[in-house]
């Protein structure tokens, strides 16, 4: 079976598009589901965004699965206009409805923290309120126009699947020699 790129072009009217839990579900396209969010830092707090890239890093270090529920792709922070702006991209396998409340779960019940807390205009009780931190992630999102996928449509969860068959075969292989 070959595998195909595939790109495919995002229209910029939503109102044709099926509406989800908290507004349009954006469709699956060659690079599966994602969003990129820009908004900007509380003053002073650039160093807290760094800071915060750290422990999650760290944390990962700790437990590389901790983000596992997200079903992540890719995951890029930057900071930008001389720290006064951030831009989160995510790409990942599942709508934005649900990973938006998987997100919020999985922070709730670690207990952490989450960057967006140093973003201007972040709601204090996003814990317990999902729709008013789905509102700041819809109003500060800024959706593709198109998307390109080298191979289209593989979620997560089949390119390890892939990888760990790849590596199987490999040793069968070393211990045929």
């Amino acid at each position: 079976m070959e595998i195909k790129p595939q790109a495919v072009v995002i229209p910029k009217e939503t109102d044709h598009l099926e509406q989800g839990k908290y507004g349009p579900v954006f469709p699956r396209t060659p690079a599966c589901y994602g969003f990129t969010i820009v908004a900007r830092v509380k003053p002073g707090h650039a160093d807290a965004v760094r800071g915060y890239g750290y422990e999650l890093a760290k944390a990962l270090e700790q437990d590389p699965y901790l983000l596992a529920p997200l079903k992540l792709h890719y995951l890029r922070w930057v900071l930008f206009d001389d720290d006064t702006r951030f831009m989160y991209q995510g790409i990942f396998d599942t709508d934005f409805d649900k990973y938006t409340e998987d997100a919020i779960a999985l922070f709730t019940k670690a207990g952490v923290s989450t960057v967006f807390e140093h973003l201007e205009g972040f709601p204090e009780d996003w814990r317990t309120n999902p729709e008013a931190f789905i509102r700041f992630v819809r109003e500060h999102q800024c959706p593709s126009f198109i998307e390109y996928g080298e191979y289209p449509y593989v979620t997560a969860d089949e390119i390890k699947k892939a990888l760990r068959i790849k590596s199987a075969f490999s040793d069968v292989l070393d211990q045929m020699q």
